[in-house]
């Protein structure tokens, strides 16, 4: 006896798990041979293939228009570090403006002349600080400026 669902899925274009056969075809099954009699059977509507399964974005939907009024966006659903969501630029931004402030401070101050701002100015421009922090490190361990307090 020939593999009726295997044939089907073959004609179809399908898996056969997806290959159904109605009730009123299953004593016509015995009689099929070849695959022109499965054609038959499949332009009869009696064996025809299932539609595949999709996943439901209803899900999805529901909790998109949540957010989209404002709802599940409480500090307890947020997810990453503190500054995940943060732009990198403004991140980097805020720190060099930070570090030209006090260098500019410093200046003002008399601290240190035009010659040595410059050449700080440019190391900060350059990323070698991390921080007004790690500037000030620097600057004091190279004896630039005393200790502040």
């Amino acid at each position: 006896m020939v593999d009726v669902k295997k044939i089907a899925a073959e004609i179809l274009g399908v898996g056969e798990s997806r290959v159904r056969i109605s009730p009123e075809a299953l004593d016509r099954l015995e009689e099929v041979t070849t695959k022109a009699d499965v054609r038959a059977l499949i332009k009869e509507g009696l064996i025809y293939a299932e539609y595949a399964r999709g996943i439901s974005r209803g899900r999805w939907r529901e909790l998109h228009d949540k957010r989209r009024r404002g709802r599940r966006r409480g500090v307890g659903s947020r997810r990453g570090s503190k500054y995940a969501r943060l732009d990198p630029k403004e991140v980097w931004k805020g720190r060099i403006r930070a570090m030209r402030r006090y260098l500019g401070s410093l200046k003002m101050m008399g601290l240190i002349d035009s010659r040595t701002w410059r050449e700080l100015y440019l190391q900060v421009k350059g990323g070698r600080f991390d921080s007004v922090a790690s500037l000030r490190a620097y600057l004091v361990s190279n004896n630039i400026i005393k200790q502040q307090r």
